[in-house]
């Protein structure tokens, strides 16, 4: 049964907040966003999306919902794990805000950041976030983002500086164009889906920082194997696209 939608209140904003073993950050990166948005005066909703996990996660979300009970907090409990690229559209489904906001459940994203990034919500269709000189990250991890963004522009046609991260979108666009893949990069296939339908977009620099308890999740023999799918169906949509300029539309 599909989930009937009222009309977006106007410069609202849902966060998005997947999370997978993630006790001890999920609270505080819930935290983290009520704190921020008193800096805001538009309405906002948060999405917590627990992919299946098998420690306190829960709970600690839940717990949550008692502590702060005047702030729209959904939980979503997956009962099987399907990776950050799906959760991310089932929550775009779901939520009711304007805009749309992935904030990583890892507590990563500092507070200047999303301050940074909701400053200029309503100045494009997307806010893309980059790193740039104040990337903290180790050289091997800057090394294997900036060669992933090398490859999205060079095989998708444009010129992003980075193709991750809390991207603010218009929520109706993440709900239209879609990504295919379940994994890590859903985003770049997302954004490029965007930049060949024209949308605006405003690229702002940002502060980044690495997460205070458990390991990162984002190399993994599966993450791998769904940033391959990614830039594949990038490639695709690309020769679909230079194929339409030379030949034109298929005759009906």
């Amino acid at each position: 049964m599909t989930r009937q939608k009222d009309a977006p209140n106007t410069g609202s904003v849902a966060f998005f907040v997947p999370c997978y073993n993630e006790e001890g950050n999920i609270g505080r990166t819930i935290e983290t966003i009520i704190c921020v948005m008193k800096n805001f005066s538009y309405p906002y909703e948060v999405i917590v999306v627990d992919d299946h996990s098998h420690d306190g996660t829960l709970a600690e979300a839940e717990a949550c919902r008692q502590t702060w009970p005047d702030v729209s907090l959904e939980i979503i409990r997956n009962p099987t794990n399907r990776g950050l690229g799906r959760n991310y559209f089932i929550a775009a489904q779901r939520a009711r805000a304007e805009y749309f906001m992935l904030v990583n459940g890892d507590n990563a994203e500092p507070p200047q950041t999303m301050r940074t990034i909701l400053a200029n919500l309503g100045k494009a269709d997307a806010v893309i976030p980059y790193f740039g000189l104040n990337d903290t990250r180790t050289a091997s991890r800057r090394i294997i983002s900036r060669f992933f963004t090398f490859l999205v522009n060079f095989i998708g046609g444009h010129r992003l500086r980075y193709y991750n991260g809390p991207v603010l979108h218009r929520t109706e666009n993440v709900r239209m164009w879609f990504a295919e893949t379940a994994g890590f990069g859903y985003q770049a296939e997302l954004l490029c889906r965007l930049l060949d339908e024209g949308i605006s977009y405003l690229e702002v620099q940002v502060i980044n920082s690495g997460r205070e308890r458990g390991f990162s999740k984002a190399f993994t023999f599966k993450n791998l194997l769904s940033v391959a799918n990614t830039l594949f169906h990038i490639f695709l949509r690309r020769m679909e696209r230079i194929a339409f300029n030379i030949l034109g539309p298929s005759p009906k």
